[in-house]
């Protein structure tokens, strides 16, 4: 196992009701802003409950928030931020509201002229403005970690942030929100979840036993509780596995003392960039060609995980690797998501050479857990995932 160190600060409040706690972690005379994203909070009764909760402090609100939290979007939060004197962040919604608000809790303290400079350059956010979050939608692990994807329009740039001043200071997961979520959103946070795992199981074996079972553990668990939570959104105990299966997949405990890859996300943050796709679909797109084109280097972890998680016994090792990608490949589809580009668009051609040069272009030696996926490497990857 390889050295580490582990700190996550994040207080969860987990299960019915939680969201009626929400005064007591916010300091006395904080002045809030309210962070949302397209209005579903205001149909399925979070809002009124969040604005109950709230009522002794001073709110001021931004909606809107996009599914890609859009860094245009968020300078006009900024500017509010900075205009109100804000002394604190509340972001109630999914992955990209917390997302965003990391953003602007980092931005809001920045030195420099140009924010974007936060994703362009890597810099790391020490101490950022504190924040909260009330999570909506399982998937992203956003609302106990300290990372952030932040998209930017105009030039079709999705690009990560993070550091050790961007954990929320609390998160609220109360399961009861998740049957009001469509199914589509359902299926997403399952697939995002279950790739968020394999990014940091899928590498090679470096005797880390019991970091490989909460992974494997995890994975086993979202495959037992997807068709019952997709069947019934109201099946609290299929939710509750569901909400907090997709905190622990990235919370930062089960990446301590392995190695990890990360690659699947990297190309996938790059179709979301260009065509629009969800998130969690364009890792489904990448993780089948990711997997067998680096099959030699990943074989151990595959047979291992075919082995555990999906009671593959039959077969030589190599039989058994390729058996664990095709049932992860099955898994996809079971949720009705489909893992080939040109299922998206038809304008696919050329993308992977696209691909390819963004990553030259930003001085990306090698992505994946030794540093070796080339760039000319992730142009094969993605014209196998056409």
């Amino acid at each position: 196992m390889n050295n580490f160190d582990f700190k996550n600060p994040t207080k969860i409040l987990f299960g019915k009701n939680q969201i009626e706690n929400l005064s007591k972690e916010i300091p006395e005379n904080a002045k809030l802003l309210l962070l949302y994203g397209g209005g579903s909070i205001k149909k399925n009764g979070i809002y009124e409950q969040v604005k109950t909760a709230l009522s002794n402090f001073e709110v001021l609100e931004f909606g809107g928030i996009p599914a890609n939290p859009e860094y245009a979007v968020l300078m006009d939060a900024l500017t509010i931020i900075k205009e109100e004197k804000i002394t604190f962040l509340l972001a109630v919604g999914g992955g990209s509201v917390i997302d965003g608000t990391k953003f602007l809790s980092s931005a809001a303290l920045y030195k420099g002229e140009d924010p974007w400079e936060i994703l362009t350059k890597s810099i790391p956010t020490q101490k950022g403005m504190p924040f909260g979050t009330v999570l909506t939608l399982p998937a992203t692990g956003s609302e106990m970690n300290s990372g952030s994807v932040i998209t930017r329009k105009e030039t079709k740039e999705k690009l990560v942030m993070g550091g050790p001043g961007l954990f929320p200071v609390f998160s609220i997961l109360d399961p009861e929100v998740v049957k009001s979520i469509p199914q589509k959103q359902i299926a997403n946070g399952l697939a995002d979840a279950y790739t968020h795992v394999l990014e940091q199981y899928m590498t090679y074996p470096v005797h880390a036993l019991l970091q490989d079972r909460f992974a494997e553990s995890i994975l086993q668990t979202l495959i037992e509780v997807a068709p019952r939570i997709l069947k019934d959104t109201s099946d609290y105990n299929a939710a509750a596995n569901f909400m907090w299966s997709c905190t622990m997949a990235l919370n930062g405990l089960i990446q301590k003392g392995v190695p990890t890859d990360w690659a699947v996300h990297m190309m996938g943050h790059e179709l979301t960039a260009l065509f629009g796709i969800d998130h969690a679909r364009t890792l489904a797109i990448i993780a089948e060609s990711h997997y067998t084109y680096n099959l030699e280097t990943k074989k151990e972890k595959l047979a291992q995980y075919a082995e555990r998680v999906w009671n593959v016994s039959e077969g030589t090792l190599e039989e058994k690797a390729l058996a664990g990608i095709k049932k992860t490949t099955e898994f996809f589809h079971s949720l009705g998501i489909d893992t080939k580009l040109s299922e998206y668009t038809k304008d696919y051609k050329g993308t992977a050479e696209i691909i390819s040069k963004r990553f030259t272009d930003r001085g990306w030696k090698g992505l994946g857990e030794h540093g070796k996926v080339t760039p000319s490497d992730v142009e094969k990857i993605v014209e196998m995932s056409y």
